[in-house]
Parts: structure tokens; C-alpha cells; sequence
């Protein structure tokens, strides 16, 4: 399992809640530390807090309204009405005006917590209006990490809608047909041990993390050879009659020389964001590349782990691209994914001893028939083996039989066999 070990290392996982909690401690520490000094001002001085960091947000709404009302009323919001769209737009929640209001009411009961009333309304207003200055300038605008948060909690990224578009417009197009191209594919060719195994009968999607992708696998490694395309799978998509859809084989050569064929291919909106990385006006360099294709990776993985349609159809190859100086990286990634598949699987042939016969079965001659059966029943009973194959919904078109009437079968004698 080293391989997914090495690619939970590399993907970023989604954001917690650790802020909230750090963020409620500091308050409940702070809160309590005014408490002990001064309790008697505490609720009027959380009052106008609190509807100071209320009434900044307000009014640089008010700022963002003007410009949103003269100028994109028609074109961005379509006429759509100006309390349930615009407003809600701007900053005018329902959770922000609803703590402006409860802050308010609350300073009026607990009273002013400065001297003179005139000092607190001036410090209140001075704050607000300040802070919609510096919120329209940038200098308390969200950091890096607060929009990252926020794009991947609304999926807004680029990855994002790539991934979906490629699991809507490709994958779950392809995959519930593969493997009636693979058995098709099987009666036409006849290669060394075709598709055996439980993962060369997925669909291997290599994703690179420098997004840098070869029309050609052979041009990237050498042990590995194209030999033939799947029969071509056609469907009626978007006006197009019988669009065609195909997959190719390929031959992956191990260190020992020995072929395992496959169907691999590169996950192809890869190509868009690193077209995206070398134009200058997509603003796209190549850190937020590398962050966008661990976030595609993440979304497509939790796409295709929910769709019923595409289980157990695929296999999704993430390269890291710290080791392309070994010239047969690709093959050793590929190789290294089949036989993790392959290891998954309980083999019920035992291994072999050398001598063309499975191991054991020179000494089991030996033993008595009785003894044999009695030992695989008490090792299958204390160390059971995983499944063989994959878990699949077994029934019988038989009709019900009625239940046999009990026999007497308790007149034996002892000492007969």
C-alpha cells in the first residue's frame, strides 16, 4: 500500500474547523479576563464591539450597492429584485443585519461603557467608516487561504469544473462499456495473458502533477509499446450521430522483460490547465497549476467513488514529477498500481515449488486424506482469507421447494464405519 500512502502525502485534504475553535477560545479567554476586571462595563463594551464590526460591513455594502445598481442591475442580476439578489449580494445578510440589531438593542439596555455618550457614538462611526476605507482598498480584504477556502468550499476552482466535465462528458460515457470493449477485444487478439487480472480490466488515468502530458507513452518510456486500440464505442451526444469514443492498449515491459497489457491514458483536461500556466493573461503560473491538479485529483476521486456507473471501472495513477530522471519512471508507476490490484486479490492456486508442482503438494501425498481435510477446515475456520473476487449479488430463477419431512436416521450400530 506505499503507493497510497505516497499519494495521501501529496494531496491536500479539505479544511477544518480548527479556525472556528481557535477563534471561539481567544473570545471566550478574552471575555472572561474583561469579566474579572471590569464586569460591570462588560456588555456594554461587547455591544459596541460588536456593532462596530457589524456597521463597517453595512456600510461598505452600501458602497458596493452604488456600483452594483448603476452599472450591472441589467446585466448581471437580469432585473432580478433588488431585496433578493442585490442586497443579499452585497453584504446585507440576514446574519450581519440580525447582529447589527441585537448589538444595537443590547447597547441601549447595558448603556454607554465610555464617560461621555457623545465619545462612544463618534468612536463607533469613526470605526465603521474606516473600516469600509480600508475594506474597498484592499488592506483588509481576504487573505490567500480565506479564498482558497472559499472556492473549494463552493467548488469554484478550475479543477473543479474540469473534473466534472470530464466525468460528465467522458467517464461516465466510457467506463460502464469497458469491459464488453475488453471482452470483445479478447476474442479478436490473442496475447501472452490478456487482461487477467483485476486491474488490467480497468481503465489506468495518469495524472501528472506538472500537468505536462505526451500524445505518446511510448515517447516517454521506452518499456512501454502501443499495441492496439479497444473496438470503438459509439454514441449519439449533442447532436453528433454515432460519436466515437476509444481506448488503447498498451504493453508495459517490468525489469525482467516480462509483458503486462493494459488500457492507460492521460486524463486530457490536464492539458488545459498547463496551456492555462503558459499564457500570461490567464494568470495561471505554475504553483497554482500544481495546486489545481492535486485539487482535480481530489475532486475526481470523490466523484467517481459516488458514481455507480464507473465503480470498479478505473484507476486513477497519480506521478509525481520529483522522479522524472529515471527514464522508466512511468513504467514502474504503472506496474507498481497493477500488482497492488493483483495483491488485493486471493490467489487459489498455491505458488509454485520448482518442480512444476505447487509447493506442499510432495509432502501432502504423504499425509492422510482425513488429515488434509481436517487441516483446512481448522485453517480456514482461524484465519480466514479475504474474498476472492469482488463481492457480486448471487440468485436463483429456480422455483421454491418445499421443506423435506424429517427422516429418523438414528438406528446404527457403534463400531461400524
Amino acid at each position: 500500500m506505499q503507493c497510497l500512502q505516497d499519494q495521501d502525502a501529496l494531496i491536500p485534504r479539505p479544511r477544518g474547523t480548527l479556525p472556528k475553535v481557535c477563534a471561539a477560545s481567544l473570545a471566550a479567554i478574552t471575555i472572561g479576563g474583561i469579566m474579572f476586571l471590569s464586569p460591570e462595563r462588560l456588555f456594554g463594551w461587547v455591544a459596541m464591539v460588536i456593532l462596530t464590526l457589524t456597521l463597517g460591513p453595512l456600510l461598505h455594502g452600501l458602497c458596493l450597492l452604488a456600483e452594483e445598481m448603476l452599472y450591472h442591475s441589467n446585466t448581471r442580476y437580469r432585473g432580478r429584485g433588488l431585496l433578493s439578489h442585490v442586497l443579499p449580494a452585497c453584504g446585507f445578510g440576514g446574519k450581519t443585519l440580525l447582529a447589527a440589531g441585537l448589538a444595537g438593542l443590547m447597547l441601549y439596555l447595558a448603556g454607554h461603557p465610555l464617560p461621555h455618550k457623545s465619545q462612544c457614538w463618534k468612536l463607533l462611526i469613526l470605526a465603521s467608516v474606516l473600516y469600509a476605507l480600508f475594506k474597498s482598498l484592499g488592506v483588509l480584504g481576504p487573505s490567500e487561504v480565506e479564498v482558497s477556502d472559499i472556492c473549494e468550499g463552493r467548488k469554484m476552482n478550475v479543477a473543479h469544473g474540469l473534473a466534472w466535465s470530464f466525468y460528465l462528458g467522458y467517464l461516465r460515457l466510457v467506463l460502464p462499456h469497458l469491459e464488453a470493449s475488453i471482452a470483445a477485444f479478447r476474442a479478436t487478439h490473442h496475447i501472452s495473458s490478456p487482461f487477467c487480472g483485476r486491474g488490467s480490466r480497468k481503465l489506468l488515468i495518469l495524472i501528472p502533477l506538472n500537468a505536462n502530458i505526451s500524445h505518446k507513452l511510448e515517447d516517454e518510456d521506452n518499456n512501454i509499446r502501443f499495441y492496439d486500440n479497444l473496438p470503438n464505442t459509439e454514441i449519439d451526444r449533442a447532436g453528433v450521430r454515432r460519436r466515437v469514443y476509444k481506448h488503447s492498449v498498451y504493453t508495459v515491459l517490468n525489469e525482467h522483460g516480462k509483458a503486462h497489457e493494459c488500457v492507460v491514458e492521460y486524463a486530457t483536461p490536464l492539458l488545459t490547465l498547463y496551456s492555462m500556466s503558459q499564457e500570461s493573461s490567464a494568470g495561471f503560473g505554475e504553483p497554482e497549476r500544481r495546486q489545481q491538479v492535486l485539487l482535480f485529483y481530489r475532486t475526481l476521486q470523490d466523484i467517481l467513488e459516488r458514481s455507480l456507473e464507473c465503480r470498479n471501472h478505473y484507476k486513477l495513477i497519480l506521478l509525481n514529477d520529483e522522479n522524472e530522471d529515471d527514464p522508466h519512471f512511468l513504467s514502474k508507476a504503472i506496474l507498481r498500481h497493477l500488482q497492488q490490484q493483483e495483491k488485493e486479490e486471493f490467489y487459489l492456486t498455491p505458488p509454485d515449488d520448482g518442480d512444476g508442482a505447487p509447493v506442499g503438494t510432495n509432502f501432502a501425498k504423504m499425509v492422510d486424506p482425513l488429515v488434509q481435510i481436517s487441516s483446512a477446515i481448522d485453517r480456514d475456520w482461524h484465519h480466514p482469507e479475504p474474498m476472492s473476487r469482488e463481492p457480486t449479488l448471487m440468485y436463483s430463477l429456480e422455483e421454491p421447494q418445499p421443506l423435506k419431512e424429517p427422516v429418523e436416521n438414528t438406528d446404527h450400530y457403534y463400531g461400524k464405519i
